[in-house]
């Protein structure tokens, strides 16, 4: 069953100490970089960010050198790090907000919530979210064939990939590299640029 304590021991070991973190600053700045570029090659505005389950918060300073005038909200379940780093506390399951986000973010959250949470949490991204959405989610076949598992946390609950493409399906269109567009948004992509 995956650890439901997020606690400072969970966060200092997977991204604090340099031999067990399995992310790093510079890590999330590269692919953050990578995200910024294509929203805006694409044509889609931000303007309102949701980081959900945002950790650390690696993706704000990402975000405001991409978005400076962007308003980025962190929304954390752990409150330890709600109560060190100012996130609101909420649930990627069922936070809700007055107005939607035109960019959201998901990352390594939906693996530790059981099927019906997880489905509830993509039902409940693609109401929040009517613009991009980048979503990273450890599946059945990275933690086989691509997650160093001798860093990454094997605590979770795992599922195929195209149990994700199948829920996340109707709700968003998939654009490659984790980035997946609401119906809702503005940005075009070409055929091609759709895997």
């Amino acid at each position: 069953m995956p650890r439901r304590c997020f606690d400072k021991s969970f966060y200092d070991h997977y991204y604090r100490n340099p031999r067990t973190r399995v992310a790093t600053r510079s890590g999330a700045e590269n692919l953050g970089r990578f995200v910024c570029c294509y929203l805006k090659h694409i044509g889609q505005p931000v303007t309102r960010v949701l980081d959900v389950g945002c950790g650390l918060g690696l993706w704000k300073d990402v975000i405001r050198r991409h978005f400076r005038q962007a308003d980025y909200t962190g929304v954390e379940v752990s409150s330890y790090l709600c109560r060190q780093s100012g996130w609101e506390e909420g649930s990627v399951v069922d936070y809700k907000a007055n107005d939607p986000f035109d960019f959201a973010i998901c990352q390594s959250v939906l693996q530790y919530l059981t099927a019906a949470d997880a489905r509830r949490a993509i039902r409940n991204l693609a109401r929040l979210c009517e613009g991009a959405l980048f979503l990273e989610v450890l599946t059945q076949e990275d933690w086989q064939n691509n997650a160093d598992q001798s860093v990454t946390d094997g605590d979770v609950y795992l599922r195929e990939a195209d149990w994700y493409r199948r829920e996340l399906d109707g709700h968003f269109t998939n654009c490659g590299g984790g980035i997946f567009l609401s119906p809702r948004s503005p940005a075009v992509l070409y055929e091609l640029e759709k895997p």
